[in-house]
Formats: C-alpha cells, sequence, structure tokens
C-alpha cells in the first residue's frame, strides 16, 4: 500500500505531499453498478470492461462477484441449512442491495449454478485486474447477518432494522448484529478468512453498513462501537487492512448524520485506515462540511447516473473544477478522483472527462474547446457542424448546476403517468433541436462512424423525450380546460406516433434494444427455468423493481421492445382515462388508474414474449424521418 502516513505504519493511505497524493487513486464503480450493469456479464464483457479501465487509468475498483458463494460456506459452517440460505438471498438483479443489508430475499434464491459461475468469473477479474496493476477492493462484514443466525445462537444480540426502500420486512428490516456480540468477530473474520484463501488480497475491503438505513441509536458511542467492531473483524484476519467506506450515508440522511455522529464513526478508525470516497462530490460533496472526512484519507468522486438512466446529462463544469477544489480545500486529505455511477453505457462525454482529470493537475481551461475535439477524437474526423451541436450540449443537457440537479431521468416518458408529472428542466429545449439538426448535417461526412450513429441515435432519443413533455403538457392543458378534440390530437400524436417512432430508431441499434439486454440474462443460465428466472429478474429491475413497484422505474432505460410494450400501454390507458373522464364529465381517478396501469405493468414483467436481439433499420434514416416530421413544428412554436 505504500507509506503515505509516515511512520504510521505500512498500510495506511494519506497525505504527503499534496500534488501527489491527491491523485494517487483513480477509483471505479459504486456497489450499485454491480446490478445495475454488470449483473449478467460473461468473462468476454468483464475483459472489456477492465481494457477500458485500464486505457483510462483506473488504478482502484471494487470486485465483488462471487461473494455469496463464500458466504453460503460461512453461513453453512456455522449451522444455517441451505434452506434458510436460500431464503436470504436476493435474486441477481437485486444483489447489491442484500450486500449492503436494504435487501433479503425478494425475487431469489440464486441457483447453486450462480455460485460456480461467479467464483469462476471472480477468480478471472481479480488475475486481469492484478495483471494491469490495479488494486480490487474485496467486500468484508458490514454486520448484517440472516435471520436464521437467531435459530442457530439463541442469545445473539442482533437490532431489526427499519424498512428500505418501500418494501416492508418480508424483503427489507435486516437484521444487524450488535458490534459487542461476541459472534460479530467470529462471522466478520471466518467470512475475510474463508474470501482470502480463495481470492488472495490487496488490503482494501469495502464494507457498508449504514447505507440508507438509520442506524438504531444516534448515540456517538454506539456509532463508534458498530464502526470498530466492522474494522476489528478486518484486521483480525488481515494487519494491513484499510477501509474502503462509500460516503453517501453522511450524504443521504443529513439530518441523522450531524457532526458528532460522523466524527464517531471517522474517528473510530485509526488515521490512514479508513479511505472515504465522497461519492456525489460532483453535486453535494461532503468533505466541505466535514473538515475534509475529520482528516480521513478521501476519493473526490463523480456520481453521475442513477439506476443506468438513459438521458443526455452531467454537470461538466462542476465536474471540471471539483477535484481542484477539493485538492485546494484547507488540511486536504484527498488521494485521488473517482467514477461511482449507479450504472454505465450512457453519456461517454461525461466519463471521458472525469478519466481525463485523474490525470490533469489542473481543470481542462476552455471546455467548449475540449468537446470540440472530443467530438473529432470520437468520429474519426473534425466535422463544424458536429463540433457546433456539441458545443450547444455543453452549454444545455450538460451543464446542470444548482440544487435541482440530479443525474435521475424524471422525463414523463419513462414515469406513470400522472396529472402532476413535472416537466421543468434545467437548460433551453431550443438547444438540443438545433444540436440534433447540426449532428443530421453532419450525418453524409460521419454516418461511417458507429460512435456518431449511436450519438445521433442518442440525441434523437433526447429530442423525442423533450416532445414527449411538450404534447404531455398541451394534452394536461386540453383534459383541463375540457377541450376533448385537442387532447385527442395531443394524446394521439404521443401515444400513437411519437412513441412508435422513438421504439422504431432504438432498434436500429443493438445498444437500445430489450433483447440484447434480457439476451444477456438468459446466457447466464444453465437451464431453460434457470434463463426464464434471469429475465423476470431484469425484467423486474427495470420496471418495478419490486413486487408492487416499490421503486418504480427508477433504473428506467429507453429500449426498443421496452418503449412498445411497457411504456407506450401505459400511456394509452392514461389518455384512454383522460378522454373518458372528459367525455363522461367525470373527474380523472389517479388512484383507480394506478391499479389499472399496475396491471400492465406486471403483466410486463411475468411475460415470456422475446424481443430481438438483432438490429434492423437505419439510423439515419429513422432519425431523419423524425427530424422532418417535428423539427418544423418546434421551430413554427407550433405547441
Amino acid at each position: 500500500m505504500g507509506d503515505l502516513f509516515q511512520g504510521r505504519g505500512p498500510s495506511r493511505v494519506g497525505c504527503a505531499p499534496a500534488h501527489d497524493t491527491a491523485r494517487r487513486y483513480r477509483y471505479y464503480q459504486n456497489v450499485c453498478t454491480q446490478s445495475y450493469s454488470f449483473v449478467w456479464w460473461d468473462w468476454a464483457r468483464w475483459e472489456r470492461e477492465i481494457d477500458w479501465m485500464a486505457l483510462n487509468g483506473i488504478n482502484l475498483a471494487l470486485a465483488w462477484s462471487g461473494q455469496e458463494a463464500i458466504w453460503q460456506r460461512v453461513y453453512l459452517a456455522l449451522g444455517l441449512t441451505q434452506a434458510e440460505i436460500n431464503e436470504f438471498f436476493t435474486g441477481p438483479a437485486f444483489l447489491a442491495w442484500g450486500r449492503m443489508g436494504n435487501l433479503h430475499t425478494w425475487d431469489g434464491p440464486l441457483p447453486p449454478s450462480w455460485h460456480i459461475k461467479q467464483l469462476y468469473l471472480q477468480h478471472r477479474v481479480l488475475d486481469q485486474m492484478r495483471s494491469f496493476g490495479m488494486t480490487p477492493v474485496l467486500p468484508a462484514f458490514a454486520g448484517h447477518v440472516p435471520e436464521a443466525v437467531t435459530r442457530v445462537f439463541p442469545q445473539v444480540n442482533v437490532t431489526k432494522m427499519g424498512s428500505w426502500g418501500h418494501f416492508n420486512c418480508s424483503y427489507s428490516c435486516s437484521f444487524l448484529l450488535a458490534p459487542e456480540d461476541p459472534i460479530f468477530p467470529i462471522i466478520g473474520s471466518l467470512f475475510l478468512r474463508e474470501l482470502i484463501k480463495e481470492f488472495g488480497t490487496d488490503h482494501i475491503y469495502g464494507a457498508d453498513t449504514f447505507n440508507e438505513m438509520q442506524p438504531p441509536s444516534s448515540e456517538p458511542s454506539y456509532l463508534a462501537a458498530a464502526t470498530t467492531a466492522v474494522y476489528e473483524a478486518m484486521t483480525a484476519v488481515d494487519t494491513e487492512a484499510v477501509w474502503l467506506l462509500q460516503g453517501w450515508l453522511f450524504q443521504h440522511q443529513p439530518q441523522f448524520w450531524g457532526p458528532a455522529q460522523i466524527r464517531a464513526v471517522l474517528g473510530a478508525v485509526p488515521r490512514g485506515r479508513l479511505l472515504v470516497l465522497d461519492l456525489f462530490a460532483e453535486s453535494q460533496p461532503v468533505y466541505t462540511r466535514t473538515a475534509s472526512f475529520q482528516g480521513q484519507p478521501f476519493i473526490w468522486c463523480m456520481l453521475h447516473n442513477f439506476g443506468g438512466n438513459h438521458g443526455l446529462f452531467g454537470a461538466l463544469e462542476a465536474v471540471n473544477g471539483g477535484p481542484e477544489a477539493a485538492r485546494l480545500f484547507p488540511n486536504s486529505t484527498m488521494v485521488g478522483t473517482g467514477m461511482a455511477p449507479e450504472g454505465i453505457s450512457q453519456n461517454e462525454v461525461v466519463y471521458s472527462l472525469m478519466a481525463e482529470l485523474g490525470w490533469r493537475k489542473d481543470p481542462v481551461p476552455d471546455l467548449a474547446a475540449w468537446v470540440t475535439s472530443f467530438a473529432a477524437r470520437r468520429y474519426g474526423v473534425s466535422h463544424p457542424d458536429a463540433g457546433a451541436a456539441w458545443r450547444l450540449l455543453l452549454r444545455s443537457v450538460y451543464n446542470c448546476s444548482g440544487e435541482a440537479c440530479r443525474g435521475h431521468n424524471r422525463s414523463p416518458l419513462v414515469r406513470r403517468p400522472s396529472l402532476q408529472m413535472n416537466t421543468s428542466i434545467w437548460y433551453n429545449r431550443s438547444d438540443v433541436f438545433e444540436a440534433w439538426r447540426l449532428l443530421l448535417t453532419s450525418a453524409p461526412s460521419l454516418a461511417t462512424s458507429p460512435a456518431f450513429r449511436y450519438d445521433l441515435l442518442d440525441l434523437t432519443r433526447q429530442a423525442v423525450q423533450e416532445l414527449v413533455s411538450l404534447y404531455y403538457e398541451e394534452a394536461r392543458s386540453a383534459y383541463l380546460s375540457k377541450e376533448l378534440a385537442s387532447l385527442l390530437r395531443a394524446g394521439g400524436v404521443l401515444a400513437y406516433e411519437l412513441l412508435p417512432a422513438l421504439d422504431e430508431v432504438l432498434a436500429s441499434d443493438s445498444r437500445f434494444l430489450l433483447g440484447s439486454w434480457l439476451e444477456q440474462a438468459r446466457a447466464a443460465a444453465v437451464s431453460e427455468a434457470e434463463a426464464d428466472f434471469y429475465e423476470q429478474n431484469s425484467r423486474y429491475q427495470l420496471t418495478l423493481w419490486g413486487p408492487e413497484g416499490n421503486i418504480l422505474d427508477y433504473a428506467n432505460k429507453q429500449l426498443a421492445g421496452l418503449v412498445a410494450n411497457y411504456y407506450t400501454p401505459r400511456w394509452r390507458l392514461f389518455l384512454e382515462a383522460l378522454v373518458d373522464s372528459v367525455a363522461q364529465g367525470i373527474p380523472f381517478q389517479q388512484h383507480q388508474f394506478d391499479k389499472n396501469v399496475f396491471q400492465l405493468e406486471q403483466a410486463f414483467v411475468l411475460s415470456k414474449q422475446r424481443y430481438p436481439s438483432q438490429p434492423r433499420g437505419d439510423t439515419v434514416d429513422l432519425a431523419k424521418k423524425i427530424f422532418l416530421k417535428y423539427y418544423p413544428g418546434w421551430v413554427a412554436g407550433s405547441w
């Protein structure tokens, strides 16, 4: 690990001299990325990702595959039955929240083949990461246990936590071991010993005890004891252990985590042995209100994306200036930069900038010039219209700032419809439509570039998203003023023209296909029954998330097939309900609509319909068709 806190032990991370130390780590991943993006990956896909990590200088990353297989060994050794273990683990698409203690049981159990394949995968991932000089971060015990532990150890001291994510206690309300219980160090060290025996170690371990969950007590003494217990279970096995902690808990519940509570956690681990991820630093940095995490080293992270949503979005100005501000903060303990998206495969420009900032001493001096050169590098040739399009995107969708700025797509397109939907945006829609026109203008010169075709599709998708908001506003106004003809016209365009056109253009690129997404899930299986189970896991995550729409549409995507068979039927049902209510002179009943639309949503999740995994149609032609139909109306201001 190197001795950055001179004289304080070989495995501490810390602060000497500032200009070197501040760029020591280039970190990658969020615990959630494992579920939202990586869940169905095979070795070939992992290898591509690790190559990308190496090319971008990533030297610290989570490697969390296969841990459930290790936990299974530990629980069996402790006396739990296989049935109890099966009941505890979530399905594959929800493991991230099982690992952080938010969930158990939901959409499980894990098949035996899952454990075998994940162990194999983890070995290959670790070998490759280490061969490139990266430090893989392995998991450690955070204190959450299956309820069955109380059967094996009747005297055990556990606290039943509160519910999480609108789930009831059938799937949440996890059991947390009391830090002073003698079983705590036994389970923690059993797990880590077994893990290291299987995979070796690079001495950095991740654990999150209170992720989005309020601790049982706000007493600093309790919080310090809980933190100490996790850390001491690590060092009992690995005297060089450093704990990597996601700082999201301090950001997510600021009303609970006051100065005394934060100090209790940060002070319970020897300085330099806790490495904190300031996970959402581009928007809500925590280092500024915690005196640089009370002297513990931290990594300035850009979170950017929630749930793996599609949608053009970024805060490039804040990202560009953030690391330098953190480095220059009084008594800064910053030791690196990181990318921590919940889901990948979107908004590549944002990650390209962040990766570059990991190497730079200063911010990019001119972002407009930078995005222009980004476009030229991306397409292999400079084109004035493409460059101009990117500068418009920089000043609009990629210039999110202020309190309202979130990396989560809340467009009406991907939300369950209601009359209360928020269509406010932080940019001028004209910039998006003009960028769309400019990118199409450059198509004759750039259409041979796959990256260009992807960007043209993504921008067309964004333009359609904007149009959905506009037609929704028109339909809502028509409903409120009881103008049936206007409601039929706006609603008809939205649900019967615009959404089908979006589905058709998305179908022209394999990266926007529901079929590709579901094929990944099915390919991870070893039997037809298992393939059906994995596909259902995947469909749940994209839509309802829980059995009753508990985190509805959080992980929304805009994929061909999903638009046609999930979003479009919802919109048609909603607009038909509005038409009926105007025609009959009765108020629209949101509660009744929610009950009716849930049937549609659930039917999609449980459906066995297969979708194409090969693209069809020409992206440029289809984008042009949509553009010619809707752009003139936008320019004329005809809505």
